[in-house]
């Protein structure tokens, strides 16, 4: 039997598009909704941005943010595996220029990524979303080690983490109760993370139930996983979910359910 791939909602960091340029000289100035990730696997050129040009070689990824317009020229020709990644909790404000490892630790991932984006369809979509948060971790570890977080910053998302799971904790009370106001916090935790504390701990909520859905954990609870995900009120925590992902978290699961079973299968 075959099925379909879900499609009615993703989570966060989901590699929609891998493809590959062979010899290349030029790609004309264009853009995309999403992230653009771009990995050069042979020699070198420039990608062209409105207010800033960034020069590449073998092993550079450039990162590049949404709705930002830019071409890729190279005199001598390129090639490379460019990746298109949705909701990517990425905080780059502009295109930047990441180095591999000696090991191209990114270069296997941007690999493996592409093939399997070239090949089982049954297998794709989940695959590629653990491939996505790998990739954007390592992302964002170049980030922190370059562009050192706000300690500021860093304590409230550290706060966040910690306390996502529980359905009494209270973002705006610790904001509030910090030694600065409320609104120079959230644009400041907006400008280094890319969102707002309180959308920065729905997203982990989501994203954590959308997981639990995809592992089956439970067996598909609505009830448990609200809670374990900190939300009191499994309906409104179902609301939550179908704004998010365009599905309600029972249908979510059923057909995660349908693509295990037709793994399985096949």
């Amino acid at each position: 039997m075959r099925l379909e791939p879900f499609r009615g909602g993703r989570a966060m960091n989901d590699i929609i598009f891998a493809g590959k340029h062979f010899l290349t000289y030029v790609v004309n100035r264009h853009q995309h909704k999403g992230w653009e990730l771009v990995y050069c696997t042979s020699d070198n050129g420039r990608f062209l941005f409105k207010d800033q040009e960034l020069g590449y070689s073998e092993g550079d990824i450039v990162v590049i943010p949404p709705d930002t317009p830019h071409e890729n020229i190279s005199e001598s020709g390129f090639t490379n595996i460019h990746l298109h990644v949705d909701d990517a909790t990425l905080a780059f404000r502009t295109p930047t220029l990441i180095r591999d490892d000696a090991n191209q630790s990114i270069l296997h991932l941007f690999s493996d990524a592409y093939f399997i984006y070239c090949g089982d369809p049954e297998r794709k979509d989940m695959l590629l979303s653990a491939y996505g948060n790998l990739i954007v971790r390592y992302m964002t570890a170049y980030q922190s080690a370059v562009h050192p977080q706000n300690r500021i910053v860093e304590d409230i998302e550290q706060s966040i983490v910690q306390n996502y799971a529980n359905a009494n904790y209270e973002l705006d009370e610790l904001l509030r109760g910090m030694p600065y106001s409320y609104d120079y916090l959230c644009k400041l935790f907006r400008k280094e993370v890319g969102m707002t504390p309180n959308r920065y701990l729905a997203n982990i909520r989501m994203q954590t139930a959308a997981e639990m859905l995809s592992s089956g954990h439970n067996e598909g609870s609505i009830t448990d996983i609200a809670h374990l995900c900190g939300f009191r009120d499994p309906l409104y925590f179902s609301r939550m979910f179908k704004k998010k992902y365009n599905v309600s978290p029972k249908e979510y699961y059923r057909q995660r359910l349908a693509e295990r079973q037709g793994q399985q299968e096949n």
